[in-house]
């Protein structure tokens, strides 16, 4: 993981520093600028709690400064895992070999990880999009009786929530199921964020009966104040390209299958397969030319078709949300193609949209490719020995 993601990770456990975090793009002297002297001990102490490599690397570069040399000194070793010591430990004995004269720290509290059970039980973190839409989250808060309640839910914009479960936890346990999720690329999220997912899911249930424990707990989750959603944190970051380029880099990123396919429902794309399948078995003879020409026609109308009014709607919210997840790994040009994509199918019709296109040609790449004819036979070898 890089600096800027663990940043942006630790902008998510630290809302207080949040805003003095993100702005700073993560450029460590910029960040070292924007925060107050004990804010710069509880992001670097952070760092190297749950991101060691990159709590590491932000200690070597504020090493360089004084004011990088009084948050050193502020951070504790006691609490930190056994590679975050080894880190602080190793940028300090370089600083003592140069004979560098470390200041003393400004008056905050030394920290030498997040207060264990308030900041760990704010956190929340959700899934990138897997290829049918759906996502999963988590987010922590305390339970009354002690220990944490831990909030697990599976859910889709286009049909809504899943599966939503509670479950006690120990601290320790809060601790160990967080760094797994890091582990496995689940990204950091505000609780509220989490909540403001759900909320949007549950929007799109339609028929489909509610999850049991959602139907326990979603009026406490309707009582505050709606977040903003991850996508919309994207959008407001990058701004919005509706370039031809990044349109484009769009439709590359649904054929390369880096995002999507996102299927629709059988009832959608059933119909689709068969007027493409009966143009393509068609006894009449045509030209290569002529057959590709009604090949695109069937590839616009299909896409009109399976985009057409809340459909568009979803996809443009998914290329959102994926525009977070990309710009959250650092893939900036990734993310703004996504934005563009949202923007796309929010602003033209969908048989006019490369990406709509490139969805369906996704989909119907097994029919496709059906119809290719496969290598000539080769020609019979002509026997070794011929009769006179």
């Amino acid at each position: 993981m890089t600096l800027p993601q663990a940043l942006e990770a630790a902008a998510g456990a630290l809302p207080g520093e949040a805003d003095a975090i993100r702005p700073a793009n993560g450029d460590p002297q910029r960040l070292l600028g924007a925060l107050a002297p004990e804010g710069r001990v509880r992001v670097l102490a952070w760092l190297l709690a749950h991101r060691a490599e990159a709590g590491g690397e932000l200690a070597e570069a504020w090493s360089e400064d004084p004011a990088g040399q009084a948050a050193l000194l502020g951070v504790g070793e006691d609490g930190l895992p056994r590679e975050g010591r080894k880190r602080l430990r190793r940028v300090l004995h370089r600083l003592r070999s140069r004979g560098v004269a470390t200041p003393v720290p400004a008056p905050a509290p030394t920290v030498a990880r997040l207060p264990e059970l308030e900041d760990e039980l704010a956190g929340a973190w959700v899934t990138p999009l897997d290829p049918m839409g759906a996502r999963q989250l988590w987010w922590l808060d305390a339970h009354p009786s002690g220990g944490a309640r831990l909030f697990e839910a599976v859910f889709d914009a286009a049909r809504g929530l899943g599966a939503f479960e509670v479950y006690s936890a120990s601290r320790s346990e809060v601790r160990r199921f967080a760094r797994r999720l890091a582990e496995k690329g689940a990204l950091a999220i505000e609780p509220a964020t989490a909540r403001a997912l759900l909320r949007h899911a549950a929007k799109r249930q339609g028929e489909r009966p509610e999850p049991k424990r959602w139907i326990e707990w979603r009026a406490r989750l309707g009582e505050e104040a709606e977040a903003e959603l991850p996508g919309a944190l994207a959008e407001r970051t990058l701004g919005v390209s509706q370039g031809r380029e990044d349109v484009e880099r769009a439709a590359r990123l649904v054929a390369d299958g880096v995002v999507g396919p996102w299927p629709p429902a059988r009832e959608v794309i059933a119909p689709i397969v068969e007027r493409l399948r009966t143009a393509l078995e068609s006894p009449l003879v045509v030209s290569g030319a002529a057959k590709r020409e009604q090949v695109a026609g069937q590839i616009e109308e299909a896409a009109a078709e399976a985009f057409a009014g809340e459909a568009g709607e979803i996809a443009a919210h998914r290329f959102r949300e994926t525009a977070f997840v990309l710009w959250r790994q650092g893939d900036e040009a990734g993310a703004r193609a996504c934005l563009a994509a949202a923007a796309a199918f929010a602003a033209r019709p969908p048989g006019e949209n490369p990406v709509a296109r490139a969805f369906v040609e996704r989909w119907l790449a097994p029919l496709f490719a059906a119809e290719e004819p496969g290598p000539a036979p080769a020609p019979p070898e002509p026997p070794l020995l011929v009769r006179p």
